[in-house]
């Protein structure tokens, strides 16, 4: 078998849905959770060998993404924003919410799959799973908070001291890398890979397209998989995809961080995956629904100078390829993810 990672490790068969899945294993002892790695899918960008995912590491960074107290006044939890059955993202609204019923400037990233992301949020400007908490953490219209004050909160508490010695082994001691690292480790167990689409792909005994799923994943390899690549589905670029500019929120995109104006209006290309259930969309959540968004890429593109090259061409569909295009889309609804209780909140 060919080692897929970046680090030496074990070859762990996993069997899930009757297929075999090939995951990494650092081979230690203490309770490690392997990163599951599908067949076919590149490399993960994260190094577990670092910050390896164990069952105590992962229930400690998945108690700490429900608890509101990681805000400055307690209301407003990471999950407030990124809700496990709306493909961690946020529901009903256009921007995200945080403390005192603030309103943010852009739509909620999913989070799923992030081992494979080099850079994260809109724009990128955060190049490591590890301290990406800290730009809602900080951010004053979000959590408004510091790792230090955090840090405090948890100290205080016998319940979180006793989770981060069981998660780290040597001493109740509570810090800011700790409590990041509990993040990551909750963060990048969040995997999405048992689709119809993925099935299919598998070759599961009775998980075959309809006609209409045949028709849009033609479509769809034709109009879209330039940028929304599988099988990740999307390529972790950032492109300018002719929406015309929020007069209100004038966001620059990729712009505000690499200063360079080929970057103008970038955004980073979201995965499509678990898209039916991930609405709004766009970097502002200006579309509420597929319809909308198709609609955008066939009649509403803005063909500014920085605008991608790959939507220089105008993409034809019928009101039937729009059809048979979101019916595709939704094959790639993972339904045991979105339910997994693995990932919800429990109390305990």
């Amino acid at each position: 078998m060919k080692t897929v990672s970046k680090i030496s490790f074990l070859v762990l068969p996993i069997v899930i849905g009757g297929y075999i899945f090939l995951s990494s294993y650092t081979g230690k002892t203490n309770g490690e959770i392997p990163l599951v790695i599908p067949k076919g899918w590149p490399k993960p960008v994260y190094n577990t060998a670092k910050n390896p995912v164990t069952t105590e590491g992962f229930s400690l960074g998945k108690k700490l993404f429900y608890d509101p107290l990681l805000s400055k006044d307690s209301t407003i939890s990471c999950s407030s924003c990124h809700l496990q059955y709306t493909n961690y993202t946020h529901v009903d609204h256009s921007l995200s919410h945080g403390i005192r019923g603030l309103k943010g400037t852009r739509n909620t990233l999913s989070i799923i799959n992030v081992a494979w992301s080099k850079t994260f949020m809109w724009d990128g400007g955060i190049n490591n799973i590890e301290v990406q908490p800290l730009a809602p953490i900080t951010n004053p219209v979000e959590m408004d908070n510091t790792l230090e004050n955090i840090v405090i909160k948890l100290r205080g508490s016998e319940y979180y001291r006793n989770k981060f010695k069981l998660a780290f082994g040597d001493s109740a001691e509570i810090t800011g890398q700790r409590v990041l690292k509990a993040l990551s480790q909750f963060m990048v167990s969040i995997q999405s890979y048992n689709s119809k689409y993925d099935k299919v792909m598998r070759k599961e005994k009775g998980c075959e397209f309809t006609e209409a799923e045949k028709k849009g994943l033609r479509l769809f390899r034709k109009n879209c998989a330039s940028c929304h690549t599988e099988p990740l589905f999307t390529n972790n670029s950032y492109e300018d995809n002719g929406l015309e500019i929020d007069p209100v929120l004038k966001d620059g995109g990729r712009i505000r961080i690499t200063h360079n104006k080929k970057d103008s209006l970038a955004f980073k290309v979201p995965s499509l995956r678990n898209v039916e259930v991930s609405s709004p969309y766009m970097h502002d959540g200006r579309f509420r629904n597929l319809e909308m968004v198709l609609f955008h890429y066939t009649s509403g593109i803005t063909k500014d100078r920085t605008v991608s090259e790959k939507l220089r061409k105008p993409i034809v569909m019928e009101e039937d390829d729009k059809r048979n295009l979101i019916a595709f889309l939704k094959t790639l609804t993972d339904r045991d993810f979105l339910y997994d209780k693995r990932f919800r909140y429990s109390a305990e």
